[in-house]
């Protein structure tokens, strides 16, 4: 077993961005400071490599056990939000980000108990759309293989694959079971963030379920759609979305806000870093937006920022209270890693982390078992619109 020598050398590398990696006993991690690898942690680490080597009965798998020293150097912070992905894990990461992926355009769920997958959701002209395939259809294999117990994201992997390039995917339908197999062509495929629709009275609904980097784009072009509705007056639905792009939410606010601050930054060193809107859109409807305890990050930048220019009134219950900033650092080997680099503050400098965004109508989810459609919290956001349009 050769682990131990990669793990020395490579236990600090997530942190190679800020400083050169010695692969010995030190790391320069920047303005004279240095974090020592220990002889005492050298030599333990050679103690667990001769009783692995010698005792553990189980299979031995040597990048498993480095990338275990790294996610546990990370963890070690004991924060919640910095992470050390390895290769796969990385590209999974890198896709949730973008939003984008090359695949057929579906969404698969996996009974617990049997382990049968089946099409949860078939994206509109997607591949799959476009091959046949319909939400409910079962999938039996994937290509010659069997997929039924074998692990969801092991499956989906396979599904996804080069754009231009076939998949082939055999299916049970209906309660006969009946056997059918379809061909995609995978395609670059957008996670749809955005969804909207015209509800009674001129009152436009847009629901942003993650602020990723097509994000933007697909507000956009929702936003017109509802526009040429003759939308009256606007309910942004922020409820469970947990964040994103710090980036994005501030593109989308800039629509929304007038020339002045959007969010600020500090550092560590108390560096501050402004993200302001310009004069050039601002909405001039009346606004709501729906929150609830799983909308975090950047929902709330978001709710924070529309509350201090007092564009609209938030609705639900007190978000999540996640008030600092992660950057990704390339480890350049497929690798990477997440870090805590900062804490936000709404325009008027208030903080959220731990604390939130309390609603200035603040109304408990209540669901109704004769109408699984009813929402008592959007009907109080459609009812304060109304009051405001008159």
């Amino acid at each position: 077993m050769k682990f131990l020598k990669g793990a020395l050398c490579g236990a600090l590398a997530m942190l190679l961005t800020a400083g050169l990696v010695s692969c010995g006993m030190n790391l320069n991690i920047g303005k004279g400071k240095t974090q020592a690898i220990s002889s005492e942690t050298e030599e333990k680490l050679k103690v667990l490599e001769q009783l692995i080597d010698k005792k553990y009965l189980g299979k031995i798998d040597e990048e498993e056990l480095q990338s275990g020293i790294y996610e546990g150097y990370i963890n070690g912070l004991k924060d919640p939000y910095s992470v050390y992905y390895d290769q796969e894990a990385t590209k999974n990461l890198m896709e949730s980000t973008s939003g984008e992926y090359d695949g057929i355009g579906a969404v698969m769920s996996q009974n617990k108990e049997t382990g049968v997958i089946t099409f949860a959701q078939i994206y509109e002209n997607s591949p799959a759309e476009k091959a046949g395939l319909k939400a409910e259809d079962i999938l039996y294999k994937v290509g010659d293989s069997e997929v039924s117990g074998r692990d969801l994201s092991e499956v989906v992997s396979d599904i996804k694959g080069e754009r231009g390039t076939e998949v082939t995917l055999t299916v049970l339908r209906g309660s006969e079971a009946k056997e059918l197999t379809f061909t995609a062509v995978r395609e670059t495929i957008e996670y749809p963030t955005v969804e909207s629709k015209m509800l009674e009275d001129g009152l436009g609904y847009l629901r942003i379920s993650e602020f990723d980097t097509v994000t933007y784009n697909q507000y956009k072009e929702a936003f017109a759609e509802l526009e040429a509705q003759g939308m009256k007056g606007l309910i942004v639905d922020l409820r469970s979305n947990p964040g994103g792009s710090l980036g994005t939410v501030c593109d989308i606010l800039d629509e929304f806000l007038p020339e002045g601050l959007i969010v600020y930054t500090e550092d560590k060193n108390g560096k501050r870093q402004e993200f302001s809107s310009d004069e050039e859109n601002k909405l001039e409807i009346p606004m709501t937006v729906l929150v609830n305890g799983y909308s975090a990050s950047a929902s709330e930048i978001f709710a924070g920022a529309i509350q201090d220019y007092g564009l609209g009134q938030i609705v639900g219950t007190k978000t999540y209270g996640k008030g600092v900033v992660q950057q990704i650092f390339d480890l350049s080997d497929g690798t990477c890693v997440k870090l805590t680099i900062s804490e936000y503050f709404t325009p008027k400098g208030r903080s959220i982390n731990e604390k939130g965004i309390i609603p200035d109508a603040e109304v408990e989810y209540k669901a109704d078992g004769k109408d699984p459609e009813a929402d008592n919290q959007l009907d109080k956001a459609v009812e304060i619109l109304k009051e405001e349009i008159g």
